[in-house]
C-alpha cells in the first residue's frame, strides 16, 4: 500500500510534468543568467547566537490541513527576518502544502535573508528550478530519494552554489546522508509515511551527528520549551513552520525561541 510519502511524491512528479511541459529546462536555465548568485547560509547558521532559526511559509500541512492565512509570504518572511532568523523556509508544494513558487518569488522579492525552497525534490529541473527563483537552499528527503539520485542532487545543488538540507528520520536514512559529506542535517520527528510526530526521533538521532556538521530539529515544535529540548540534544538549527504561522506576532516568537537556546547555551557555559 502506497505511504503519504509515495502519494505526495506522485503528485510532485505529475505536477513537474506540467511545469517542464510548459517551460523547458534550456529555457529555465537561461534564467539563472539573470540571478544573483546563492548566498552561503552557513555562517549565519554557525554564528547565531542560542539557536538558528529556519523559519517557515506554510500555508497548509497533509495532517492539519489548512494552518493559517497568509496574504503576503513576503510580510511574514520580513517579520521572521526582524526576529533574527537565519534562513526562511518556503513551502512550495501545492496539493497538500498549498505552496507555489509565486510565494518563494515573493519573499525572495521582500528579504535578502538566505532562502530554503522546502519541497519533495526529485528531479534536476527542480533543483535548477529553486536557483532561478532565487532559492539558496533545497531539501533532499533521504526517504523519497535512492542513493545514486540523492548524490546527484547534492551535487548538482553545490555547482550552482547551493546548499543541501539533507532530512532524516531514522539511523539508517542518517547513515546514507552522511556519506555525502553535508553541512546541514534535518532530523524530522514527523514520519512522512505515517504523519505521526515523535520527539524522540529528534533527541535520539541529533545526538548522532557528528562534529562540524550542524544538525536542524525539525517538527514538533510548539513554544520555546522544545526548542530548549531539541538543544540540549544537540539542535544547532530549528526548523519551525506551524508554531509561527500561527502566531500573532512572528517576529516576536522567533525571537523568543533564540532567547531560550540562549539561556540555556549560557547555563551550560557556567557549569
Amino acid at each position: 500500500m502506497p505511504t503519504v510519502l509515495d502519494e505526495i511524491i506522485s503528485g510532485v512528479r505529475e505536477d513537474l510534468g506540467r511545469r517542464r511541459a510548459s517551460l523547458p529546462l534550456p529555457e529555465l536555465e537561461a534564467r539563472l543568467r539573470s540571478i544573483a548568485p546563492a548566498v552561503d547560509p552557513m555562517p549565519g547558521i554557525r554564528s547565531a547566537e542560542g539557536v538558528a532559526v529556519i523559519a517557515e511559509v506554510k500555508r497548509s500541512s497533509p495532517s492539519k490541513g489548512a494552518l493559517a492565512d497568509i496574504p503576503s509570504p513576503g510580510r511574514l518572511a520580513t517579520a521572521y527576518a526582524a526576529g533574527g532568523a537565519s534562513a526562511i523556509s518556503v513551502l512550495t508544494e501545492q496539493r497538500r502544502f498549498s505552496g507555489s513558487l509565486a510565494d518563494l518569488d515573493e519573499v525572495r522579492a521582500a528579504v535578502r535573508t538566505p532562502l530554503l525552497r522546502k519541497d519533495f525534490m526529485v528531479d534536476a529541473y527542480q533543483v535548477t528550478e529553486a536557483r532561478a527563483h532565487g532559492a539558496d537552499l533545497i531539501l533532499l528527503i533521504v526517504a523519497g530519494l535512492d542513493d545514486a539520485l540523492m548524490r546527484d542532487l547534492h551535487q548538482q545543488a553545490r555547482e550552482l552554489g547551493m546548499t543541501a538540507l539533507v532530512e532524516v528520520h531514522d539511523a539508517a536514512e542518517l547513515d546514507r546522508a552522511l556519506s555525502l559529506d553535508p553541512v546541514l542535517v534535518g532530523v524530522n520527528a514527523r514520519n512522512l509515511k505515517t504523519l505521526e510526530v515523535d520527539p524522540r526521533t529528534v533527541t535520539d538521532l541529533l545526538p548522532r551527528v557528528p562534529d562540524g556538521i550542524v544538525g536542524v530539529a525539525e517538527s514538533g515544535v510548539t513554544g520555546p520549551d522544545d526548542v530548549v529540548n531539541y538543544v540540549r540534544a544537540g539542535a544547532g538549527a530549528v526548523l519551525v513552520g506551524e508554531a509561527l504561522v500561527r502566531d500573532g506576532a512572528p517576529e516576536h516568537a522567533v525571537r523568543a525561541f533564540i532567547e531560550a537556546a540562549a539561556a540555556v547555551r549560557a547555563g551550560a557555559d557556567q557549569e
